[in-house]
């Protein structure tokens, strides 16, 4: 991935992100966004899951279409969860950036203590 297509993404999602945040009090009747907010978080956690096991099933017995399909469904469903707990994409990125060039084993041992 280049660096422009690494800013390219981060823009997509930040959109997407932005479009979330405006749709919170929304009209139930028009937006799904707006719904799945006003449900709450076990509802929007539940959709986590569903779509997280649409991802796997897609990668275990479809096909690269699919999965792409199923993961664009889980990062939406995501970047809502961020929305309803007040989690900007930024802190995850700075999460993220936190954790460059530390092995995963050792970020997960140091998670253990």
């Amino acid at each position: 991935m280049t660096g422009t297509d690494k800013d390219h993404a981060s823009d997509v999602l930040a959109r997407l992100f932005d479009v979330i945040e405006s749709r919170k009090g929304g009209d139930l009747e028009r937006s799904y966004t707006a719904r799945l907010l006003a449900a709450g978080k076990p509802e929007i956690v539940r959709k986590i899951g569903e779509e997280a096991t649409e991802v796997l099933t897609a990668a275990l017995a479809e096909g690269r279409t699919e999965v792409i399909a199923e993961s664009a469904d889980l990062l939406y469903h995501l970047l809502v969860l961020w929305a309803a707990e007040g989690i900007q994409p930024a802190e995850v990125w700075a999460e993220l950036a936190r954790r460059g060039g530390t092995s995963g084993i050792e970020e997960k041992r140091s998670r253990d203590k």
